[in-house]
């Protein structure tokens, strides 16, 4: 009898599904809000531009193409190094956070040291935009190990990795090309013989290190920290400082002759009046002392 049952029941559910019916899994996950949980956090995330080139010591290089997890609290923050830093909010709210906190830009340096890694151009914060330093220190693992937010928009991390724990693994010379180190070795010779000056010195070595691919150049930092601002006024001579200077001010003499023309009087405004009493510069007078000031060369003393 209970044989005759369970056949029974075996040929019913047959019966009932079909022969070419199949069991649909339901896969379509709730996709309120921008920032929806379920959906991979990176392709919620628009960075505004691609990362630097990898580059400094060729060890950490490995680094490259992976990624480390910090949660605090609520936060999920990643590093990924070489490429971005992002945080993720860790709760199921509509609207929960998710950006990215800085885009792989450039090296600190200092004393022949690397010091830190620049994350600039995150998701806009104000006026600017978001930027991380990451501090590479010596641990038993490659891991993120704190995350704080010392100023407003500007992140720092901690990430240690034993691929720093030997002395000389963040040097600056021994990562440069040959070519490289022999333009350093020129430059310190320079400054021996005192055929250049501490100011020429340091100018010398950041266009070095330009060139290896470790520093931006100063408008593109300034640039990125700024979140694409207007840029300062940059003249190569002097001539075409003072040429500037003039058509601004035949410039100012037209517009206070069109005021007049109006029956409007020009006046100052308080903060110009101000900056002229303290003795404060225009640009273009800065641009110009820069000019005649110290260019890094010592004169012949012969």
């Amino acid at each position: 009898m209970a044989a005759r049952l369970a056949r029974f029941l075996l040929l019913f559910g047959l019966a009932a599904r079909g022969p070419a019916s199949k069991m649909k899994v339901v896969e379509e996950p709730n996709t309120f809000g921008l920032n929806n949980p379920f959906l991979p956090q990176t392709s919620r995330l628009q960075p505004k531009r691609d990362p630097s080139p990898v580059s400094g010591p060729a060890h950490l290089s490995r680094l490259s193409g992976k990624c480390f997890s910090l949660v605090e609290s609520t936060y999920k923050y990643e590093f990924c190094p070489f490429h971005n830093v992002t945080q993720h909010e860790q709760t199921f709210r509509w609207n929960a956070y998710s950006g990215i906190l800085g885009i792989w830009h450039e090296w600190e340096i200092a004393n022949n040291t690397f010091r830190g890694m620049w994350m600039r151009d995150g998701d806009s914060c104000r006026s600017r935009s978001r930027q991380s330093k990451v501090e590479l220190t010596c641990g038993k693992s490659n891991r993120l190990a704190h995350v704080s937010e010392p100023s407003t928009c500007v992140y720092a991390l901690t990430f240690e990795t034993p691929l720093v724990c030997h002395p000389h693994s963040l040097l600056v010379y021994p990562a440069l090309p040959a070519a490289l180190q022999q333009r350093w070795d020129q430059v310190e010779q320079d400054l021996a013989d005192e055929l250049i000056t501490s100011q020429g010195y340091e100018k010398l070595l950041r266009a070095l290190f330009e060139d290896a691919g470790y520093l931006k150049a100063p408008e593109e930092s300034e640039s990125a920290q700024q979140g694409g601002g207007a840029q300062s006024l940059v003249f190569e001579t002097l001539e075409s400082c003072n040429k500037a200077h003039k058509e601004l001010s035949k410039e100012i003499k037209r517009l206070k002759s069109v005021l007049t023309q109006h029956g409007i009087p020009y006046t100052k405004p308080a903060e110009t009046s101000t900056s002229a009493h303290l003795g404060s510069k225009t640009p273009i007078d800065r641009a110009a002392e820069q000019l005649r000031g110290d260019p890094g060369l010592r004169g012949n003393t012969l």
